[in-house]
This record gives C-alpha cells, sequence and structure tokens, in this order.
C-alpha cells in the first residue's frame, strides 16, 4: 500500500473522526435500548459506566466510548459491499461485550477512575459492577441471536468463542503479575487474547453482516487482530507515559501495578543494565514511590522497550494490511478499515 504520507494520515485521522461521530449516532440508541432492558440496579450502574448519567440517573456530560469497535464493524461490512445499516445491531452487540470487559477488568485492576471520573465499582461497588458486566455480556448475545439477519447465528458463535478467548486472556494477564519469569511470547500471545481477539471479532462479525464469506471474515479478522496488537502495543506505552489530563489515571499506573506490560517484558528479557534495573524495582516488597515510578520508566525506556514497541506497531500495522488484500478486490473499499487503524496506531508518538 506503501508508505503514508503526513497529508494522507491527516486525511485518515479527520476521516476516522467522522467514522466515529457517525457510528455513536447510529449505534448508541440500539446501546440505550439495550441497556433499558436490564434491571433497574443495574440498568443504572450501566448508564453510568457509559456516561450516559451521574449515579443518581440525571444526565451527564461525561462522555462514552470512542465507539471503535462498532466503527470496525460497520466499516467492515461496507469493505465487503454490504450495507452497514443492517449491521448496527451487531455492533451494539459488539461494543456491549468490550464494556463487560471494562467493568471487569475495572474491579480486578481496581482502576479508579474512567474517562475522568470514578469507575463504576467505586461507586457502586465491585459486587454491582460485575454482575452488571455479566448481564451485559448475556445482553450482547441476545442482541445478537434476536437479530433476524441471516449472518445472525455464525455471529453469536464468533463472539462466543472471542468471549472465552478474551478470559484467557485476562486470566493470563493477572496470573503475569505473581510471576518474574514471564516470556515475550507469553505476553504478545496473552495481548492477542485479550486485545486482539474481540478487534478480530468485531471484523470478522462485520463482513459476515456485510454479505462476505467465510474467507473474507477470516481474513478481515485476522486484519483486526493484527490491529489489535499495535493498539495493546500503544496502550502499554500509554500506561508508562501517558499524560494524566487525557488517560485519566495516574502517572505510570502501569508500572504502580507492576504490570507485566509488552514494553515492561521485553525491557526484562533485554539483558541490559536498564533491565537489571527495572527487575530490581519491579521486585521491591512495596509501592513504588513517585520517584521510582519516573526511574522506573526511564529504565524501559533504556533498555529499549519503548522504542520495540513502538516499531512493533508499526509492524503489526503492515501485517494489517496485508491481510486486508485477501478480502477487499478494490483498495479503496478499506479505505475506512485503514482509516481506524492508523487511528489507533497514532494515540501517541
Amino acid at each position: 500500500m506503501g508508505i503514508f504520507t503526513l497529508e494522507r494520515e491527516q486525511q485518515e485521522g479527520h476521516e476516522a473522526v467522522e467514522l466515529l461521530a457517525r457510528t455513536k449516532a447510529v449505534v448508541d440508541p440500539a446501546l440505550r435500548e439495550a441497556v433499558g432492558s436490564m434491571p433497574e440496579a443495574m440498568r443504572r450502574l450501566s448508564g453510568y459506566h457509559f456516561g450516559w448519567w451521574e449515579a443518581d440517573g440525571t444526565p451527564s456530560e461525561a462522555g462514552s466510548g470512542k465507539a471503535m469497535r462498532p466503527a470496525l464493524v460497520l466499516a467492515a461490512a461496507r469493505a465487503v459491499g454490504g450495507d452497514a445499516a443492517g449491521a448496527v445491531r451487531a455492533a451494539a452487540a459488539v461494543e456491549l461485550v468490550h464494556n463487560f470487559t471494562l467493568l471487569h477488568d475495572d474491579v480486578i485492576d481496581r482502576d479508579p477512575t474512567r474517562r475522568h471520573r470514578p469507575t463504576a465499582w467505586r461507586v457502586f461497588g465491585a459486587t454491582g459492577a460485575i454482575l452488571a458486566g455479566d448481564a451485559m455480556h448475556s445482553l450482547a448475545l441476545r442482541v445478537l441471536a434476536e437479530d433476524g439477519h441471516p449472518a445472525s447465528p455464525a455471529a453469536v458463535r464468533r463472539l462466543a468463542d472471542c468471549v472465552v478467548e478474551l478470559c484467557e486472556g485476562q486470566q493470563s494477564d493477572c496470573s503475569f503479575e505473581q510471576r518474574s519469569d514471564v516470556s515475550l511470547t507469553e505476553c504478545l500471545a496473552m495481548a492477542g487474547a485479550k486485545t486482539g481477539a474481540l478487534l478480530g471479532s468485531a471484523c470478522a462479525i462485520g463482513a459476515l453482516y456485510g454479505g462476505g464469506d467465510e474467507q473474507a471474515a477470516n481474513a478481515l479478522e485476522a486484519f483486526g487482530r493484527e490491529i489489535g496488537l499495535a493498539f495493546q502495543l500503544i496502550d502499554d506505552l500509554i500506561g508508562i507515559w501517558g499524560d494524566p489530563a487525557v488517560t485519566g489515571k495516574p502517572v505510570g499506573a502501569d508500572l504502580a501495578a507492576r504490570k507485566k506490560s509488552l514494553p515492561v517484558v521485553f525491557a526484562l528479557e533485554s539483558g541490559t543494565a536498564g533491565g537489571a534495573e527495572l527487575a530490581a524495582l519491579y521486585g521491591l516488597d512495596r509501592p513504588l514511590t513517585p520517584e521510582e515510578l519516573l526511574t522506573a520508566a526511564a529504565a524501559v525506556d533504556r533498555a529499549g522497550g519503548r522504542a520495540w514497541a513502538q516499531s512493533q506497531s508499526c509492524e503489526r500495522m503492515a501485517n494489517a494490511i496485508g491481510h486486508l488484500a485477501d478480502a477487499v478486490d478494490d483498495p479503496s473499499d478499506a479505505d475506512e478499515l485503514l482509516a481506524l487503524a492508523e487511528l489507533i496506531t497514532r494515540r501517541v508518538s
């Protein structure tokens, strides 16, 4: 596909932002309808989590997520020549699954904030957040199962398989925090399951709803998985060096939690002085001080973790573009998917 010029990157960035806005406009009503069918307590918690209202039920201006995964569903449907309007319920189901994982992740990681305000479990309690997440998962499958689209049964199977893989990835991620011998190979496999699986499933489901065959769906799933890994690599960089004003999380949040993120594991395996310094800090049996968090971040950088993650993100993006050729005959049909992928990998410099 060639190297993107700065002008092309800027154009695709604008296209992606506009696409996300259009996606939210058509998918949010379906989400609100689905969440509105939940029992009152779970509905109130879920609406707070989505940013629609405050804890007391009054309207909120907090705003919800970017709708990246629903946008991939609709863009994939269009890429194979289908009508995205018929895939709106599928896009909503994918977003429900994504938010079920966020509710659970926040509890597991004990994250205090999301999108610049207290996480749902902090406001409503861990039990309420877990149960609302469980209900949201079942709701996603019901939204798909009740859809009259011919691709619905295949989409249900793919999304159900995806959730099992997501859980496997989450379990691995949690277990890594208790181990000192996590390999980069294991970490990449975890990221592929925890992050790549849902992005891949979103693209595959979109392809099926757009009338694509299994070959096209599998190729677009591979595309989604690659951009999922690129996404995770960038997300891991943000977890160390992200601006709290943008992320809504404290500086070095992943380092404070001793997360075995991809740049961290690369650094620990590097055999460098920076890697040894990081290992010593990770081995301390107490919380890291703010100064030590800065030292740990610098150690990851000196050990090559930051540069490696940025390079790997670009490589995964190139792999993703390669998979598009197996699913889309006319390259221009893939413009929306490319714009979304580019937006994912341009979140930090």
